[in-house]
């Protein structure tokens, strides 16, 4: 049987290969992101697009609009919408307290409350029994980033999860989320990745290889999936072991 899949930065790299999963199974799926002509050229077939700031109430109340019209339940949720604020304007200051704020604010913006707003417009037409909530968080929120803006933001998605599976549970409904590590053919890291850092990151994975976000999304397919249903309030680590170290 079909299921309704909604997928928040769906237009690329893990977003987009988990619409490919779920589309393959004859599901439908609706992608959203910010970028419309982006959605557009994902060629995800059968798949509808809706183009929305979703850090944006009122963005998302359309957004939430669209699901009841065209998709009624949403069996599967899945928030891969995120990043380090690259497509995002610069602070404009050379204050470093105005950097330093900007950068943590768009940190939150775009990984920790888009997932909020979109789950709780959404939260009512979960399928009950069955429905899944599904969060993609990053490595970062155990090893940090850098800034520790990014790694703070993805983290701050674990306890959010955590309170929705006690809330959701006596409805059928799980949350769990997905941490990957380095995953290759996204816009990550922009127009590339320095070669030495790279060479870095794969070392660090115990089987020596870059994840893909073929990886990733066939740790959401199964998350979503029947034989899932007692798995909830989990963080899933998808990084060759990186997050533990050699």
């Amino acid at each position: 049987m079909a299921r309704n899949v909604v997928i928040s930065g769906g237009g690329t790299g893990i977003g987009l290969a988990a619409a490919q999963v779920f589309a393959a199974d004859g599901d439908r799926v609706l992608l959203l992101g910010r970028r419309a002509e982006v959605l557009e050229k994902a060629g995800v077939p059968g798949a509808s697009t809706y183009a929305a700031d979703l850090s944006d109430p009122a963005a998302v109340r359309g957004v939430a609009g669209f699901v009841e019209r065209e998709f009624g339940t949403v069996d599967v949720l899945i928030h891969g919408a995120g990043g380090t604020g690259q497509l995002e304007p610069a602070s404009g200051s050379d204050d470093p307290l105005d950097r330093v704020a900007h950068n943590w604010t768009v940190n939150f913006r775009i990984n920790t409350l888009t997932a909020a707003l979109l789950t709780e417009a959404l939260k009512d037409r979960l399928a009950t029994p069955g429905g899944r909530v599904l969060f993609v968080s990053s490595i970062a929120a155990y090893r940090g980033s850098g800034s520790g803006a990014y790694g703070g933001a993805k983290a701050a998605l674990h306890p959010y999860a955590h309170d929705l599976a006690r809330e959701l549970g006596p409805r059928g409904i799980t949350a769990n989320v997905v941490a990957p590590g380095y995953i290759e053919d996204t816009e990550f890291f922009g127009s590339g990745i320095d070669p030495a850092r790279r060479e870095r990151l794969v070392n660090d994975a115990l089987n020596r290889r870059a994840g893909t976000p073929g990886d990733v999304a066939a740790t959401l397919h199964w998350l979503a999936s029947t034989g899932a249903g007692h798995v909830t309030s989990q963080v899933i680590q998808v990084n060759g072991g990186t997050e533990r170290g050699h």
